[in-house]
Formats: C-alpha cells, sequence, structure tokens
C-alpha cells in the first residue's frame, strides 16, 4: 500500500506528457471496451464509448491529413463518418443485427447506442470549443477539453443504464404489475 501511494505522488509531481487523446490511449480504451463486454457491462453502455472512441479516431486521422497538408472539400464529414462507419466491421464477425424500435427509429440497439456516443463526443467538443471562445480563447479550469466530453459521455451512459433499450419494446402490462382486485 505504501508503495502504491509513493508511486502515485511520484507521477503527480511529475508534468504532464501526453496528449489527452493520444493513440496509446485510445488503442487501451478500445481494449477496455472488450473488457467491459465480457464482464457483462450492457451493450448501450459499451456502445456510447465505442462511438466517442472512433470519432477519436477521425479526430487522429484529421490530424495526421493535416500534417500532411490533404485538405479537400467535405474532408471532415467524410472521415468523421467513414471512421464511425467502421462499427460495421462488428456485425460481419461477432454481433446480430437484431433492429428494434427505438423512439421514431428501427436499428439496431448497439448501433444506436455507437451514434449517440459519437454525436455526443462530437458535439461535446464542439461545445467545448464555444465555451472556450466565449471565454477569451482560454479554457475555465484545467484539463476541461478532457472532462466536458467525459461528463457528457457519462451522463449517455447514465441514462442507458437507467433506461435500458431492451425495455423498450415491452408490453405495458409487463412493466407494471396490475392485479384484478375487484
Amino acid at each position: 500500500m505504501l508503495i502504491s501511494l509513493v508511486i502515485l505522488f511520484v507521477l503527480l509531481a511529475l508534468p504532464a506528457l501526453a496528449n489527452p487523446a493520444c493513440a496509446v490511449c485510445t488503442v487501451a480504451v478500445g481494449a477496455s471496451l472488450e473488457i467491459a463486454r465480457s464482464y457483462g457491462v450492457d451493450d448501450a453502455i459499451v456502445g456510447v464509448w465505442a462511438g466517442a472512441m472512433l470519432v477519436i479516431l477521425g479526430y487522429w486521422m484529421l490530424s495526421w491529413m493535416d500534417k500532411k497538408g490533404w485538405r479537400f472539400t467535405g474532408r471532415d464529414f467524410i472521415i468523421l463518418t467513414s471512421s464511425v462507419a467502421m462499427i460495421g466491421f462488428m456485425y460481419v464477425h461477432e454481433l446480430v443485427y437484431t433492429p428494434q424500435i427505438i423512439g421514431i427509429f428501427y436499428i439496431d440497439g448497439f448501433l444506436f447506442s455507437v451514434l449517440v456516443g459519437a454525436l455526443v463526443m462530437y458535439y461535446s467538443s464542439e461545445f467545448y470549443q464555444w465555451m472556450k471562445a466565449h471565454n477569451g480563447g482560454h479554457a475555465h479550469f484545467p484539463f476541461e477539453k478532457v472532462v466536458v466530453p467525459i461528463a457528457a459521455l457519462c451522463l449517455a451512459s447514465a441514462y442507458f443504464y437507467y433506461f435500458p433499450l431492451d425495455n423498450i419494446n415491452a408490453e405495458p402490462e409487463s412493466l407494471y404489475d396490475f392485479q384484478d382486485n375487484k
């Protein structure tokens, strides 16, 4: 226990050298998704984080293309959309596409949560940029760039935890235990 505390304090004293969305972190998140599924975490929650990871991979591709000087019309939209579309490979080997009615959509629950996670990641990053622009180009607090998307993803995960997609198609009488007490 004492050795762990010493290591923790030494690491806290060192300057941070890693980018919050570094390639190693991104691969670690991808590996942790499979671990979470093996521990029984709901696929909708895993899907939220998988969608966010795919958007991060798209941002990495855009950063790499900027370094190469590759710019063309619609580049950001094409790269981010194709990055999120990579989730389709999961349906080739691991998942079975089983659509269900979710609100006004007829879509697989995992795919729906991936799209929600991707949109939450994209718009929370845009929201951070908007907040930073309205604060004179500075963050309101340290690591705000990380906290805003993570908090938004945690809220989306909590929503899917408390309102699982499996109960959407349940019959009303199975949701409530009404008995005839005449």
